[in-house]
């Protein structure tokens, strides 16, 4: 079992829904298959909230405003008792009425640079500012604004200040680790990912800590979520998924209907709680679970310990991390992800 003594609330699943793989801009860092054009259907989403007690749905993968039907499945999740929260890069909210965009319970928007020239450098001319409108828009509104950025090589050092710009919108960032879904180029060395996080939190404090290594450095205790535990991933052909970035062909949605929340004791949920024997008698293997599988997984080494590991280079790096409280985020225990708010 994942665990024992599990609360009602505990027990209930963040699902990821990746609606659509296709996007109206084409990042050359993005994880969505852009050779393909797949989407779930209102029946398939129905199915996925009817097998599982969920507490949270996430819209993401692909754009989802670029989904035929996206209006409808917007209005059947609205009604559902979950927190609603989509990503985006501005297109979907622009898209949406003033009555539709207040049904989120969160909104995030996906900025990974600190200055219009960058970041339409990397994702297309426009798209600063149609964030920053579509961000001042929600905050006109009353919905609650979250920016999210990919930590990688072009912009490792960049975090803090993207931060700042989060923080006139009253927003925290969250930072996802790039992870080589289909190439390394954006990968961070070892050196480059321990920087990052070290100069984050020397500008920025701490809400939420998922990323499992610099979880484990800040000294902080075990996750009660996570993926392959309480996180759901849904892709656009249906498959059911640990984590956003697990690769092969996942689950059948079938599969899904058929065990619902026992789910997580088969295949690819097991594996990815697995600890690698060299972490067995490392005393922090309980925040660390030995890193972050998704990733290990990635590269073909899921048996061993994630290669950003200091320990096992004989390193203890003790990062200085200042913890402060922060709002509602429904994604704060559901990935590998940490949220920050600037100073």
């Amino acid at each position: 079992m994942i665990a024992n003594g599990d609360t009602a609330q505990e027990r209930r699943f963040a699902v990821g829904l990746g609606l659509t793989s296709a996007c109206n801009l084409s990042c050359a860092f993005c994880y969505r298959d852009a050779t393909r054009d797949d989407r779930l259907t209102l029946g398939q989403v129905k199915a996925v909230l009817a097998a599982l007690p969920v507490r949270s749905v996430n819209l993401g993968t692909g754009e989802s405003g670029t989904h035929p039907e996206f209006s409808r499945i917007l209005g059947f999740l609205s009604g559902q008792p979950v927190k609603l929260t989509i990503t985006s890069n501005g297109h979907s909210i622009a898209i949406l009425d003033d009555a539709q965009v207040r049904r989120f319970h969160d909104v995030e928007f996906s900025l990974d640079h600190p200055t219009r020239e960058e970041q339409d450098a990397q994702r297309g001319a426009g798209n600063w500012d149609l964030l920053l409108a579509q961000a001042e828009r929600c905050a006109r509104l009353g919905v609650p604004v979250t920016f999210i950025s990919v930590m990688m090589r072009s912009n490792a050092r960049q975090l803090s200040e993207v931060a700042r710009v989060a923080k006139r919108f009253g927003a925290p960032l969250r930072v996802n680790v790039y992870q080589a879904v289909h190439s390394r180029d954006f990968a961070l060395g070892y050196e480059e990912y321990w920087e990052g996080f070290e100069r984050l939190f020397a500008e920025c404090d701490a809400i939420a800590i998922g990323e499992p290594l610099v979880r484990a450095m800040a000294g902080l205790p075990p996750r009660v979520g996570g993926c392959g535990r309480l996180t759901i991933r849904v892709t656009p052909r249906a498959a059911i998924l640990p984590c956003v970035y697990w690769p092969g062909p996942g689950v059948p949605l079938a599969t899904l209907v058929e065990l619902g929340p026992a789910l997580v004791e088969h295949g690819a949920f097991q594996e990815s709680r697995s600890l690698p024997e060299a972490c067995e008698r490392c005393d922090v293997r309980a925040s660390c679970g030995g890193g972050c599988a998704g990733r290990r997984k990635l590269l073909d080494a899921i048996a061993e310990p994630d290669p950003y590991c200091p320990i096992i280079r004989g390193e203890r790096p003790r990062l200085e991390v200042r913890m402060r409280p922060g709002r509602d985020l429904p994604k704060g225990e559901s990935a590998c992800t940490t949220i920050v708010m600037a100073r």
